[in-house]
C-alpha cells in the first residue's frame, strides 16, 4: 500500500479548536488543543491580538521519520504507508484531547490514562510493522525504533520556551552559511542580549501560557525585536582559498505574482494533499505539487525568465495578522490549521548560486531535492534550523534566528536562505531529506566525509511590512512565517524548498561559471 492511499483529515467542528489542530509529517509531532477556546480575545482594535491565560495541554510525540535515516528502496512505500498511519494516530489523539476538555479538567489523569497510554500502545504495533518491512528485504531493523513509541504532555508555554528563546546550534554567516553554529548575537531564554533594548521576554516554563495571534497559535511580542536595538551578530565566512569556485550564476523567477500556490510538500509527503499543512509560494517549476514525479516536473513549464530552469523554488508564505481574511481562511494547511491573515507577495525574490571558497564544485545531479531549515523547530528542537531575519540595511550586521526582525521606516523585512553546499555523491534525496546533503566545514569552508562540493542555492526574499508596534505586551499588526499550528508560528521553523530540474545541459553551465569565475545569468 503506498503513501497516496492516506485519506485526508476530516474537519474539525469547532472552529476554534481548528485553529489549534495540528499534525506533523512522519509520525512524530506536538499536538495541542486549547482546553479554553474563548480565552485567546482580540482587543477592540481588529489588528491586535491579545492572549489570556489560557491552560494549553500539548502531546508531544518523537519523530519517527527523521530518525529513519536510512530505509531500503524496496521498503520505502510500506515504510511510508506506516508513517501515514502514525500521523492519522496523531491526528485522532488531537480529537480526542479536544473533544474531552471537561473530562481533563476534571481528571488529573484523564490524558495519561485515556489518551497517551492508548496511543501508546498503537505507535507500538505500527513501529512492529516498520521492523517487519525492514527484515522482509533481507535488512536489519534499526533498533533505535524501539524507544519511540511513547509521547509525553506538556503545557503550551513551555514549547515556545523551548522553540523561540534559544538560538543555539544555528547558522548564522550573513545569509552565506558555511556551518551548523551561531557564535555570534546569542539569545537567551527570549531575551535579545543586545545591550540596550532588549526584546520582551519570553514566557517563563511555570507561567501560564501566553499564545497570541489572530488564530490563537502565535506569533507573541517575545517573537519580535527592535532591530537597531540588536548588537552585530554576522560572522566572517571563511577566506577563499587558491582553489575557490569564485563566479555566481543568478536565475530570474519571479515572485509568485501569478498566486501558484498549494499546502503540498512532495519532497516530505509525497501522494499525499495538503502535507505541509501550511502554505507555499511556488516559483520556478509550475507544476509542482503532491502528485509530482520526476517525469512531471520535465512538463511543468518554469517562471524563470532561462526556460531550461525547471527546478522548483518553494517556501512557507508569510502573512500580515491584521485582522483580515485571504482566499484560505476556511481551508485546510490555512485558517482551519491556524494559517491566518492577508498573504504577503515578496516585493523581490532573488535567486542566486555561488561556489566554493575551498574547491571547484561540481555539477548538481537532476532531480536533487534539498530542504533547508526545519518547519518543527518546536518538535525537534533547533539543530536544524537555519532561519534569517533581517532588514534591509542591516543584513551584514545583524541576522535573525529565533525572532522576527521590527524593521524601521522605510526598511524591508528580508529573509535570507543558504542551502547545504556539501553532497554524498551518489542520492538525490535521503529518508530524513538530510543525510544526503550537508554544510562545510565553518572555518575551511571543505566538504568533510567524502562529500563533494555542489553549487550553493541562495535565496533573498524582501517584504514591504508596516513596522509591528508592541505596548503592554501585546504585538499590534504581527506578521509570520506559515508553519504547523503547533508551532506557535516561530521565526525558527522558516525554511526553503528545492528541487533541481534543468535541461540543456544548464547544470553544468552553472559549475562551470562557478569555476571560472564568472558572473553569469
Amino acid at each position: 500500500m503506498g503513501r497516496n492511499t492516506r485519506k485526508r483529515r476530516s474537519p474539525l467542528a469547532v472552529r476554534a479548536v481548528a485553529a489549534s489542530a495540528a499534525l506533523a509529517i512522519g509520525g512524530g509531532g506536538l499536538i495541542w488543543a486549547n482546553f479554553y477556546a474563548s480565552a485567546h480575545e482580540s482587543n477592540s482594535s481588529p489588528n491586535t491580538t491579545k492572549a489570556a491565560a489560557a491552560q494549553v495541554a500539548t502531546i508531544s510525540c518523537p519523530d519517527v521519520g527523521q530518525k529513519l535515516t536510512s530505509v531500503p528502496a524496496n521498503a520505502k512505500s510500506n515504510v511510508d504507508a506506516e508513517l501515514a498511519t502514525l500521523d492519522k494516530q496523531i491526528t485522532e489523539a488531537y480529537a480526542r484531547l479536544a473533544s474531552s476538555r471537561q473530562a481533563q479538567a476534571n481528571d488529573a489523569g484523564f490524558v495519561q490514562n485515556a489518551i497517551l497510554s492508548p496511543l501508546k500502545d498503537k505507535r507500538s504495533a505500527v513501529i512492529g510493522r516498520i521492523k517487519i518491512d525492514f527484515t522482509r528485504v533481507g535488512a536489519a531493523a534499526p533498533t533505535m525504533l524501539d524507544g519511540l513509541a511513547a509521547c509525553t504532555g506538556t503545557i503550551a508555554n513551555q514549547a515556545q520556551t523551548t522553540a523561540g528563546g534559544q538560538n543555539n546550534g544555528q547558522q548564522n554567516n550573513g545569509g552565506q552559511n558555511n556551518n551548523g553554529q551561531n557564535n555570534g548575537g546569542q539569545q537567551n531564554g527570549g531575551q535579545q542580549n543586545n545591550g540596550g533594548g532588549a526584546a520582551t521576554a519570553a514566557p517563563s516554563a511555570s507561567a501560564p501560557a501566553n499564545i497570541g495571534g489572530q488564530a490563537g497559535n502565535g506569533p507573541v511580542a517575545a517573537d519580535f525585536v527592535d532591530i537597531t536595538k540588536v548588537a552585530p551578530n554576522v560572522q566572517g565566512k571563511p577566506q577563499k582559498g587558491a582553489n575557490a569556485s569564485r563566479g555566481t550564476f543568478t536565475t530570474a523567477c519571479g515572485v509568485n505574482a501569478n498566486k501558484n500556490f498549494n499546502t503540498d510538500n512532495v519532497i516530505v509527503a509525497p501522494g499525499v494533499t495538503n502535507g505541509a499543512h501550511h502554505l507555499h509560494d511556488y516559483v520556478g517549476n509550475q507544476k509542482v505539487n503532491a502528485f509530482s514525479s520526476n517525469q512531471t516536473f520535465l512538463q511543468g513549464g518554469t517562471s524563470c525568465q532561462n526556460k531550461s530552469d525547471l527546478s522548483s523554488y518553494y517556501w512557507p508564505v508569510v502573512r500580515i495578522q491584521n485582522g483580515t481574511q485571504d482566499f484560505d481562511q476556511n481551508k485546510d494547511g490555512g485558517g482551519k490549521e491556524g494559517n491566518v491573515g492577508k498573504i504577503l507577495t515578496p516585493v523581490s525574490a532573488q535567486i542566486k548560486y555561488v561556489g566554493s571558497p575551498a574547491s571547484k564544485v561540481v555539477a548538481m545531479p537532476q532531480f536533487l531535492r534539498i530542504i533547508t531549515g526545519d518547519a518543527k523547530t518546536t518538535t525537534n528542537g533547533l539543530a536544524n534550523a537555519n532561519a534569517h531575519w533581517s532588514c534591509t540595511g542591516f543584513e551584514n550586521k545583524v541576522q535573525l534566528t529565533s525572532q522576527y526582525p521590527i524593521c524601521p521606516q522605510g526598511s524591508k523585512v528580508v529573509r535570507t536562505f543558504a542551502f547545504q553546499s556539501c553532497w554524498d555523491g551518489q542520492n538525490i534525496d535521503s529518508a530524513n531529506h538530510r543525510t544526503h546533503v550537508a554544510f562545510p566545514d565553518p572555518a575551511s569552508g571543505v566538504c568533510g566525509n567524502g562529500f563533494k562540493a555542489i553549487p550553493q542555492l541562495t535565496m533573498r526574499l524582501t517584504y514591504n511590512i508596516a513596522p509591528p508596534t508592541i505596548q503592554n505586551g501585546v504585538v499590534k499588526n504581527a506578521y509570520a512565517v506559515d508553519g504547523f499550528p503547533e508551532q506557535l508560528h516561530k521565526a525558527a521553523t522558516d525554511h526553503d524548498d528545492f528541487i533541481s530540474v534543468t535541461t540543456g545541459g544548464l547544470a553544468n553551465k552553472i559549475a562551470n561559471c562557478l569555476n571560472t569565475g564568472k558572473q553569469c545569468r
